[in-house]
């Protein structure tokens, strides 16, 4: 009889913190899916939120990884993996990371949590907008959208800026206690 083997991996704390807080964000990304959209191609973004405290909290590193196993997670269990949807969210979540990576890395730290949401809903919108034109629909009507979409995005950022805010505020005061 063959001998079996067995691997184990042993999980670090890191790796136990990137899981629950990638558990949290797809939940809320598959929570945001059933949400009716005002605007085409539109959503508030929440999960976004999750991303954004792992980045002030613990750095960027954690927070793409938390990013990036949402945006996999959320596409397979709705079933959207390398559809145009899948596309659409990775570009704008790779977009996103690329300008967080930029801007915590500012010296003098000039943006909060509302800056940098408001910078990444942007950048977000922005991945999604031109991977939607180039790759989807080249039509310069689509153009007339960019401004609303845009609008919609930084409104969003300084709701998940301000919420992410409130619950570093909230985690400050219970590791204080």
């Amino acid at each position: 009889m063959p001998a079996t083997s067995s691997i184990t991996l042993q999980a670090s704390r890191e790796d136990q913190r990137i899981a629950g807080f990638a558990a949290l964000a797809i939940v809320i990304h598959l929570a945001e899916s059933v949400l009716p959209t005002p605007l085409p191609g539109f959503k508030p973004g929440l999960a976004n939120i999750i991303t954004l405290y792992v980045l002030l909290t613990y750095g960027w590193r954690m927070a793409a990884w938390v990013s990036l196993l949402r945006v996999l997670g959320g596409s397979l269990l709705l079933g959207t993996f390398l559809s145009p949807t899948f596309m659409l969210s990775l570009s704008g979540a790779l977009a996103s990371l690329s300008i967080l990576a930029i801007s915590i890395h500012i010296p003098g730290r000039p943006f909060g949590p509302v800056g940098h949401s408001c910078l990444a809903a942007l950048a977000h919108m922005g991945g999604q907008f031109f991977t939607a034109y180039y790759l989807f629909m080249p039509h310069p009507a689509l153009l007339s959208l960019l401004p609303i979409l845009l609008s919609a995005a930084f409104l969003s950022g300084i709701v998940g800026g301000i919420i992410t805010h409130k619950v570093m505020k909230r985690m400050q005061q219970r590791t204080s206690t």
